[in-house]
């Protein structure tokens, strides 16, 4: 099954990137933030149980600004940020692996500041880390709510896609995000951006924090993610999960075909449940902020 417009979650272009500033900075609280990490930052705010939040490609941590202000009475909020996406410093070595280092330093962080059980929450790329963290490091979770994320992404091009059919199309794509030049880059991110969220005005912010990340951190992100896939791992995941997906009905395509999608590639997966927040495309906080927010705070609750 192709599914025309998630198929720009990966697509020709660096697509799932963040968006603009949503809240100014009166709303956040004096954030504490960890600066000896390196391949990730974290800010904290707030007080209460533990939530971390991973953004996506080439997304800040400012992804969840419309969120944060509704959590951060009641719990303590680890927003996280990937080296060198959006103009945060990049890794000066990173071998090509982006996301599998970023999940390892995430348990690394969940264990040195003796987190007991955190909920994980992560959006596109940061949906396959937290699936990566509940399968690699399960000890080191409480529960995982997906939004928008499939554990392999290159089914959004081939349903019947592996790790080997995906690896030759990954190098190209690769390829040809360091190629483009910076208008190239800019046009692609454009157009990209158009297909994942919906609510206008916030497409110029997204643009612009796509292009302020670095090309290669992206582009290894791009492939790592193309080529890896986490279904055989799902069945480790011993905490219970929530995928939040989107839906509209300019996709193309019925509801229920991205349903089946989803309920597919997780089907491996011991205690899962699904929520389909529809009128909204890849960026479900942005193009639907309160019911996502009642989304996530029905989860926390449970």
């Amino acid at each position: 099954m192709r599914v025309g417009r998630i198929m720009a979650m990966v697509g020709t272009t660096v697509s799932l990137m963040t968006g603009p500033v949503m809240a100014s900075a009166g709303l956040l609280s004096q954030p504490a933030e960890h600066s000896s990490l390196q391949r990730i930052s974290v800010q904290i705010e707030g007080s209460g149980k533990d939530v971390i939040l991973i953004p996506g490609l080439a997304s800040s941590r400012k992804v969840w600004d419309d969120l944060v202000p509704k959590l951060r009475q009641s719990y303590r909020l680890h927003l996280v940020e990937l080296a060198g996406f959006a103009g945060s410093p990049a890794v000066s070595e990173t071998k090509g692996k982006v996301i599998a280092p970023a999940v390892e330093e995430i348990a690394d962080y969940i264990h040195s500041q003796q987190i007991k059980a955190p909920v994980i929450i992560g959006h596109s790329l940061g949906g396959e880390a937290a699936l990566m963290l509940g399968a690699r490091y399960p000890d080191q979770v409480g529960r995982l709510l997906i939004v928008d994320a499939l554990p392999f992404y290159s089914l959004l091009v081939d349903p019947s896609a592996t790790t080997e059919t995906a690896t030759a199309h990954a190098g190209v794509m690769r390829d040809s995000l360091m190629a483009a030049s910076a208008e190239q880059n800019e046009a692609m991110q454009t157009a990209s951006i158009a297909r994942l969220v919906k609510n206008e005005a916030f497409r110029p912010g997204l643009v612009a924090e796509s292009i302020r990340s670095d090309r290669r951190t992206v582009a290894d992100a791009v492939y790592e993610l193309m080529v890896t896939d986490l279904r055989p791992e799902l069945s480790r995941i011993t905490v219970p999960v929530e995928v939040v997906y989107a839906y509209d009905p300019m996709y193309g395509v019925p509801s229920s075909s991205v349903d089946t999608m989803f309920h597919q590639a997780f089907a491996s997966t011991r205690d899962i449940q699904f929520k389909r927040i529809d009128g909204s495309f890849h960026f479900v906080m942005l193009d639907q902020p309160e019911k996502f927010t009642r989304t996530v705070l029905t989860f926390l609750s449970q």
